[in-house]
């Protein structure tokens, strides 16, 4: 106990009076309400492949009990009816067209097409006898549907279905058969999919795709190879329920059900987590519950915290903000015991050279910047004067390679702009001439702007209509802000989507300019340091765009020093908005510096 700090001294009492008094009990608790859970999510996935796979086995049922009815209708009692009346017949079944849109057909009693409803070549003539559901149908004189048989041209599984056509006396005249394309018009329930987390698939483990995925015009998707898919390779496997982990590491509680007579597995799986959540919430129960069993701990250990660890809180305090706070310089005051002595001053060091780092950092970006500055501008005026033809007419490559070289000298003098506002912004020396716009006028010249790189990148840009509204802000500074925010919505949006600008009243005496696109938006975990400087979401994947990473940063800056906000939030799109004063909330014309 000598060794240990003040601090190790507090956790150590507080650990252990809690830990030792309910760790275990609660553990177990919890381990069993898991356990509960997950073996009443498992019977409901049970209870879904069942239901889903009734109403698959209803839908067959319904379809050949209309066939079978419609087959007695085509004999006179002794024979089958003449050619002409079979065809005629079949012509007048608006039923059975919407039940059976791969069409209708009569067959002899040697299993030969002799009349159909949808003109197929080569089919009338043509003897099925071969095919084993026929064989079954002739030998069982009972309705029957064949298992998916794949289409010799589309490459789409078919359903066939039979209904004998006997005579009074029992003997088999010929066969009624209908036919469905499951792309087409299949049996699968429509709300197959309608629960957003879970999966309900339907596997046909005879030709090895996947049922509830057909779609027209397209092959049959196959399986997934071994190995690809864990979750399918458990329902394969013939285990009827269960947990299994796919190869993110997500796990799933899953059970299957098997069709027979069409040779389909249904697979119904839900995350684990569904298992978990109500186990946490009822845990969260009985954790209250253990806690108010222990208010004499707890009030010994509050007090004893309290009156160790108070300074120490409050230099935590001190540290997290400066840990989010860039801009803070506040110091703490070395006083208390020698172990928070120490820390203070520890941190009063840190905090110099923090500051010292940031004056180097900022000093060497913005020499830098000058520095590059001027050559660039010649570089890049010379290569202009050569890409006019002021040196004479150039040869072919020599063309492509300058204008190469000029827009990446372009692209660069755009970053050293940026590094240089960003750079007077934190000195103080970026000036905001503010006055009263018009914002649609704004929001069509942002727009307009932009409509060469929202072709380049296959977007549609759009200006919503914002009449009417106007702001107290510096007219060059918040085309740049739009600027930043459609570019960005270019960049990051779908080829085909569309970036719209638009703008409303807010009730505080603001303007909010909207820029929205319908690309994935920010990553969560990139959203507390999205208008920091030198920032960039997924700066290591295939998805990073070129830039500093200042651009947002100087957007907020903008916006602050014209006494606005930035900020952003995600609804089916990233939208980013910019927050400007209306012109009567301004006590008269402002010049600011900042």
């Amino acid at each position: 106990m000598k060794s240990f700090s003040l601090s190790a001294r507090v956790v150590l009492i507080t650990s252990s009076s809690i830990v030792i008094s309910v760790g275990l009990v609660l553990f177990i608790a919890y381990d069993r309400l898991v356990r509960d859970f997950e073996q009443v999510l498992t019977e409901r996935q049970s209870l879904q492949t069942a239901a889903v796979a009734s109403r698959v086995n209803e839908e067959l049922t319904i379809r050949l009990n209309s066939l079978e009815a419609f087959a007695s209708v085509l004999t006179n009692g002794s024979d089958l009816l003449p050619q002409s009346q079979l065809e005629f017949l079949l012509g007048r079944q608006p039923t059975l067209e919407r039940l059976f849109g791969g069409g209708l057909l009569v067959f002899d009693d040697k299993s030969v097409a002799i009349a159909e409803n949808v003109f197929v070549p080569q089919r009338l003539g043509t003897s099925y006898a071969d095919r084993p559901h026929f064989r079954q149908a002739v030998v069982t004189r009972k309705p029957i549907v064949s298992r998916p048989i794949i289409g010799r041209t589309t490459g789409l599984p078919l359903l066939s279905f039979l209904a004998p056509i006997q005579s009074d006396d029992g003997d088999l005249l010929g066969l009624a058969g209908g036919t469905i394309n499951l792309a087409e018009a299949g049996i699968l329930p429509k709300d197959l999919d309608s629960d957003s987390d879970a999966i309900l698939q339907v596997l046909d483990i005879g030709h090895f795709m996947q049922v509830d995925a057909l779609q027209q015009d397209q092959p049959a998707p196959g399986l997934p190879n071994p190995g690809e898919d864990l979750l399918i390779d458990a329902a394969l496997s013939g285990i009827s329920s269960g947990v299994v982990t796919d190869r993110s590491g997500e796990r799933w509680v899953f059970a299957t059900e098997h069709l027979e007579r069409l040779g389909w597995l249904f697979l119904s799986a839900a995350p684990y987590e569904r298992a978990t959540q109500p186990a946490r919430a009822s845990f969260q129960s009985f954790l209250w519950i253990s806690v108010l069993a222990i208010p004499p701990l707890i009030l010994l250990t509050f007090f004893v915290s309290a009156a160790a660890t108070r300074q120490l809180t409050g230099m935590s305090r001190q540290i997290n903000n400066m840990a989010a706070d860039s801009s803070f310089t506040q110091r703490l005051l070395p006083k208390g015991p020698a172990e928070t002595r120490n820390l203070a001053k520890a941190f009063n060091t840190l905090m110099d050279e923090r500051e010292a780092l940031d004056n180097l950092k900022s000093q060497f970006v913005s020499n830098v910047s000058h520095e590059l500055r001027t050559p660039l501008t010649s570089i890049n005026g010379s290569l202009k004067l050569l890409d006019a033809g002021a040196a004479g007419a150039l040869p072919p490559k020599a063309v492509v390679m300058i204008d190469v070289a000029l827009r990446n000298g372009q692209q660069l003098q755009a970053l050293i702009t940026d590094l240089l506002d960003f750079d007077k912004a934190i000195a103080g020396k970026l000036s905001i001439h503010a006055a009263e716009l018009n914002v649609a006028d704004t929001v069509r010249s942002a727009c307009e702007s932009n409509q060469s790189m929202a072709t380049q990148y296959q977007v549609r840009l759009a200006p919503e209509c914002c009449d009417g509204l106007t702001v107290y802000a510096d007219p060059a500074r918040l085309q740049q802000i739009l600027n930043n925010f459609i570019s960005n919505a270019l960049k990051y949006s779908p080829r085909g989507g569309l970036v719209s600008v638009s703008s409303k009243t807010t009730t505080q005496g603001f303007v909010r300019i909207v820029v929205s696109d319908q690309g994935n938006g920010v990553p969560e975990p990139f959203l507390p340091h999205l208008f920091q400087r030198f920032a960039q979401a997924e700066s290591g994947s295939t998805r990073a765009k070129t830039g500093t990473g200042l651009g947002l940063a100087i957007c907020q800056e903008l916006a602050r020093l014209m006494h606005g906000h930035v900020g952003y939030y995600y609804d089916r799109g990233a939208h980013f908005w910019v927050e400007l004063p209306k012109p009567e909330s301004q006590s008269g014309d402002h010049h600011a510096d900042a």
